[in-house]
């Protein structure tokens, strides 16, 4: 099907319950994550929840790789690096 001009599909956003649900994260760390930077919310509800999109399972699933060899703070630094990067926040390759 053929996506008409000017308009948009609906992004799906997340709140935190449905991201635990989906992965093998408990509430206080998806917390956690999202309080230190690691994970950033794409909007808020009106009742005050955050909420996520699908580009959540990807971090989440990148944090798992990269906490096999580094700390938290680590992680933190190198996203941090990506999203200032000019060339944009693509993966920064894995050590070998």
């Amino acid at each position: 099907m053929k996506k008409e001009a000017g308009l948009k599909t609906p992004i799906k956003l997340y709140r935190i319950g449905e991201v635990v649900r989906c992965t093998s994260f408990t509430r206080q760390t998806i917390h956690n994550y999202t309080t230190m930077g690691l994970l950033p919310e794409s909007q808020w509800s009106e009742g005050g929840h955050r909420l996520y999109d699908d580009t959540v399972f990807d971090r989440l699933a990148r944090i798992i790789e990269l906490r096999k060899t580094k700390t938290l703070a680590q992680i933190r630094r190198i996203f941090e690096q990506e999203s200032e990067s000019p060339f944009g926040s693509g993966p920064t390759p894995f050590p070998s």
